[in-house]
């Protein structure tokens, strides 16, 4: 399997995880809409906001992967692919089949981050 098709599987999967989660997401407030139920003060399980604020989480993060699988397509289209973007190294294989989007090598992506 190429890189592309690594990083157009990936894309097409999390595209399909954007619409799960939205489905559910849009599930969540509809069933808010249609219940008065006190959930607030309900002991047995979630309120319907985090529910709705945790499923709004996971999209964002979807969101975040499709934005850098996106940037993965576009530095293989400039040939880039696979270079580190700290130290210009190469990328392992392991850790692009693993991560496709991968944009730093596990040395850098070890390092704390700078503040």
């Amino acid at each position: 399997m190429t890189a592309a098709d690594a990083l157009a599987r990936t894309r097409a999967e999390t595209l399909a995880q954007i619409a799960a989660l939205t489905r559910e997401f849009d599930e969540v407030v509809a069933a808010s809409r249609s219940s008065n139920a006190d959930d607030e003060h309900d002991p047995e399980g979630a309120t319907i906001a985090f529910e709705r604020q945790q499923v709004a989480a996971l999209i964002a993060q979807a969101q975040q992967r499709l934005a850098d699988v996106d940037a993965a397509l576009a530095r293989a289209e400039a040939g880039d692919y696979g270079t580190c973007d700290s130290c210009g190294q190469p990328i392992a294989p392991e850790r692009l089949a693993a991560r496709p989007q991968a944009r730093t090598c596990i040395t850098c992506a070890s390092r704390p981050a700078r503040r």
